[in-house]
C-alpha cells in the first residue's frame, strides 16, 4: 500500500491537514500518516522524518505564510528545505503554500486554502497511481485554487 506524509502547521488560519486527508482517502486507499509542526520552516525536517522514519512514497507540506516581507522570505527559505529535502531522499514533496495576502477576504482565503490543498491532493493521487494523466494534462495551464489559465493560443 502507498504511504503519503501530510504535515501541516499551527500558524495556518485553515486547517489544511484535515482537508487533504479528506480529499486523498475520497480518491484512493492510501496510508496516511500526518504531522503537524508550529510553522513553515519546520516543514523541511517533518517532511524528511515523514520520508525516512514513516516510509512515506510522498509528501504533501501544508502550510500559510502571512503577507508581510518577513514571511515571504520565511516562505522562500521553507521552500528551499523543501526541495533540499527532496533532493536528499528522491522523494517528491509537494509544496501546499498559501500566501495570506493571495485572497481579497477572509472568505476568499478560506476557499484557497481549501481547493489548494485538495486540488493538490488529487496531483499526489496522480503522481502515485496515474502518471500518464498529468502527462495528458502538461501545458494545460492548470491552477491549484483558482481558475485554471489554460494553454497559451498562437
Amino acid at each position: 500500500m502507498k504511504s503519503v506524509g501530510i504535515v501541516d502547521t499551527t500558524f495556518s488560519r485553515f486547517n489544511m491537514g484535515a482537508a487533504a486527508v479528506d480529499e486523498l482517502q475520497q480518491h484512493a486507499s492510501v496510508r496516511i500518516v500526518r504531522v503537524t509542526v508550529p510553522g513553515i520552516k519546520d516543514l523541511p525536517v517533518a517532511s524528511k522524518k515523514l520520508i525516512e522514519e514513516e516510509n512515506c512514497d510522498i509528501v504533501m507540506a501544508l502550510g500559510m505564510p502571512g503577507g508581510k516581507a518577513q514571511d515571504k522570505v520565511c516562505a522562500h527559505e521553507a521552500s528551499t528545505g523543501l526541495i533540499q529535502v527532496q533532493l536528499m531522499t528522491n522523494t517528491h514533496i509537494i509544496e501546499v503554500f498559501v500566501h495570506e495576502d493571495e485572497a481579497k477576504d477572509e472568505n476568499e482565503l478560506v476557499f484557497l486554502m481549501d481547493m489548494r490543498t485538495r486540488e493538490h491532493a488529487v496531483n499526489v493521487i496522480k503522481m502515485l497511481f496515474k502518471p500518464q494523466q498529468l502527462i495528458k494534462e502538461a501545458g494545460t495551464g492548470q491552477r491549484q485554487g483558482f481558475r485554471d489559465a489554460g494553454p497559451a493560443r498562437l
